[in-house]
């Protein structure tokens, strides 16, 4: 047991100091000080304008993958309770998705024009 325990403490010092050895440090320059942000050019100023429709993408993903996290447990869901009750259930709640789903289609939100 105390050699099990040696080894593992053994190669967990190795796990950490490997890195450090290994490591190549650049010299420090002013492309590698910058900071990345995602592809914006950080000497520019932070006030240009953000794509509307990109955001309004991102939005529309994320209320959908909420939507997916929430469907997934429903054949569970029917199987456990009364089936008409939650059949109502999963019926409305695709109705109010698909109703939002049209709505941003006629608004043009899923339009990606450039």
């Amino acid at each position: 047991m105390i050699l099990f325990i040696s080894m593992i403490f053994l190669i967990a010092l190795l796990l950490m100091l490997i890195p450090l050895m290994s490591s190549q440090h650049p010299k420090p320059d002013r492309e590698n000080l910058s900071p990345f942000e995602c592809g914006f050019d950080p000497k520019n100023t932070s006030r240009t304008p953000f794509s509307l429709q990109f955001f309004l993408i991102a939005v529309i993903f994320l209320i959908f993958d909420v939507e997916i996290a929430l469907l997934l447990p429903m054949p569970i869901i029917m199987a456990n309770f009364n089936t008409t009750n939650t059949l109502v259930l999963i019926t409305s709640f695709l109705l109010i998705l698909l109703f939002g789903l049209y709505y941003e289609w006629l608004n043009g939100a899923l339009n990606w024009t450039i």
